[in-house]
């Protein structure tokens, strides 16, 4: 067995699960690791940001972008506390993040002696934050430590987890052995309950399919077991794209609320359905058939009728050939074009963001990368903006978290560096990372980042004039020059003011292949939250969702 530091077995580790980027801030007590890398130079990349969130950032949007683990290093305490965001926002969208994080002597670990960085508990903290955390404390069990983390990032419902490793571990010395990576098994598939389903499904008369991240990787099977039950598909911010906003059965958010009330079946795949059964309503006359890795996810609110637990593809697999010995036809085409008018009435209002989102999508390829930040463009994006395939419109889940946007962003074009990547933020958003322009300029990162600026914090702003009496408070935004600011890191600057502009802008910066931002100043938009949150339709009352 080779003798080698814990820090050249961490490394080693990553390499061996497939791992070829690490993203980071290096510091004092991860000195042993950044020393490892420079010896894994040409077999992992290591890409440093100007601030810890941006590091966890980039690490989420690559996992996002690319449904395989990443990970990131930070220093203990206050490095760990500013990737502690990032983090959250992965355990919240179950993304496959693997946390790096060091530790003060171990000897002092919890003793509460003043080491510089010392935090209380860490891990207990980490633990909070993630599906698996432990410390390392030798070099022979870092690799079964750095397997056992991807395994459980990987397995089961997707997350991100965390090692600690302290100061002086990283630079200790033994023999190590690596073990050969063991695939993870899929659950069984339950023949009689998909049997079941089939039933209830193929006997629906107005059935109704609803989406979320678990069903990324299942789009080909959605899409069959839609067409042939001729079942509306809708999806709301993680799940985009599953069905290709092309397709006929495509529809959005606000039109799957239309087809909930009338739904005499729903088939859920890879979704809490929070806002189903918490806000739309669910009753007696609606069976509900959940599809998800997770088996306590289907239960959560009440118990469906049918739970289906397991890999989303490979049970709608076996549902797809156990529908046709139950499936009535079904001719909806009417229905479908009615809703479809009612919808581009109503989404119609929203302007100028659709000018906006439609000048995007006019200039970004069909394989480009859409991130939206908590902004109002992003807003009416979750309801109209076209996707044709997943983990191509990326977004913050149920987290929400105003400024995740740029890194993420950053994240998802080193990953995969042919693509484009566009950001649509606000002013208020985008100054949570807007320094990141050094990172992307040092480690050429092309994104272009639309910035939408109102010189203020918009939703805040709407929410204090409408519901307080226009009492405004700490709402209005003091913003530089952006064309300047981002001409400063000598990257692509623009401004715009209309949707042809922005077009065009952004045609220009994809031809220089420099990281680029194009400054659009907008004033008050139309608001797009009566699309977003709508009425109890079915069943009793339950506690409402949180406002915006």
């Amino acid at each position: 067995m080779p003798r080698m530091r814990t820090a050249d077995a961490v490394v080693e580790s990553l390499v061996r699960h497939g791992i070829d980027t690490l993203y980071c801030l290096p510091g004092v007590h991860n000195d042993h690791l950044f020393d490892a890398l420079h010896g894994a130079e040409g077999r992992i990349r290591v890409i440093h940001t100007r601030h810890e969130q941006t590091a966890a950032y980039m690490a989420l949007g690559a996992a996002l972008a690319t449904g395989r683990p990443q990970a990131f290093s930070v220093v203990p305490g206050p490095g760990l506390l500013n990737a502690s965001a990032a983090l959250l926002t992965a355990f919240g969208l179950n993304a496959p993040v693997l946390a790096l994080v060091g530790q003060i002597p171990s000897f002092a670990i919890d003793q509460g002696h003043g080491h510089l960085h010392e935090i209380p508990d860490q891990l207990g903290l980490l633990r909070h934050l993630t599906k698996y955390a432990a410390r390392i404390r030798t070099p022979h069990e870092a690799p079964a430590l750095v397997d056992a983390a991807i395994h459980a990032a990987t397995t089961g419902r997707q997350g991100p987890v965390a090692l600690e490793c302290a100061i002086d571990t990283w630079a200790t010395v033994a023999e190590v052995a690596f073990t050969d990576l063991v695939p993870s098994a899929a659950p069984p598939v339950d023949r009689e309950a998909v049997q079941r389903a089939a039933e209830l499904l193929g006997q629906a008369e107005r059935p109704l399919i609803v989406v979320g991240s678990g069903a990324l990787d299942a789009a080909a099977e959605v899409r069959a077991v839609a067409e042939l039950l001729q079942a509306p598909v809708s999806s709301f911010r993680r799940g985009r794209g599953v069905m290709p906003s092309s397709h006929p059965l495509a529809v959005s958010f606000t039109e799957g609320h239309r087809y909930w009330q009338h739904a005499d079946a729903v088939l859920a795949v890879g979704t809490r359905l929070y806002w189903q059964q918490s806000a739309w309503g669910v009753d007696a006359s609606l069976p509900v058939v959940r599809i998800d890795i997770d088996p306590a996810e289907p239960a959560r609110f009440r118990h469906p009728d049918h739970a289906l637990v397991g890999d989303a593809a490979t049970v709608l697999r076996a549902l797809l050939a156990a529908l046709p010995a139950h499936n009535r036809t079904r001719d909806r085409a009417a229905e479908i074009a009615g809703v479809r008018e009612w919808f581009a009435g109503r989404i119609g209002r929203l302007e100028p963001q659709l000018g906006f989102l439609h000048a995007i999508r006019a200039a970004l390829p069909e394989d480009g990368i859409f991130v939206e930040d908590v902004t109002q463009v992003g807003f009416a994006g979750r309801l109209a903006f076209p996707v044709e395939r997943p983990r191509l419109y990326l977004s913050g889940g149920y987290q929400d978290n105003l400024g995740w946007g740029f890194g993420v962003a950053l994240g998802a074009q080193a990953a995969l560096p042919g693509r484009r990547v566009v950001l649509a933020a606000g002013d208020g958003g985008f100054m949570y990372q807007a320094q990141e322009f050094a990172t992307a300029m040092q480690h050429g990162l092309p994104v272009a980042a639309v910035v939408f600026d109102d010189g203020a914090f918009g939703n805040v702003r709407r929410i204090q004039k409408e519901q307080y009496g226009n009492r405004l408070i700490a709402s209005d935004l003091a913003n530089p020059d952006f064309v300047k600011f981002a001409e400063s890191f000598g990257a692509g600057a623009y401004r715009a003011t209309t949707p042809e502009a922005l077009e065009r802008a952004l045609r220009e910066a994809f031809a220089a292949g420099k990281p680029a931002l194009v400054h659009v100043p907008v004033g008050e938009m139309p608001s797009p939250w009566d699309m977003i949150l709508l009425p109890r339709v079915r069943g009793a009352a339950s506690p409402r969702p949180n406002m915006p």
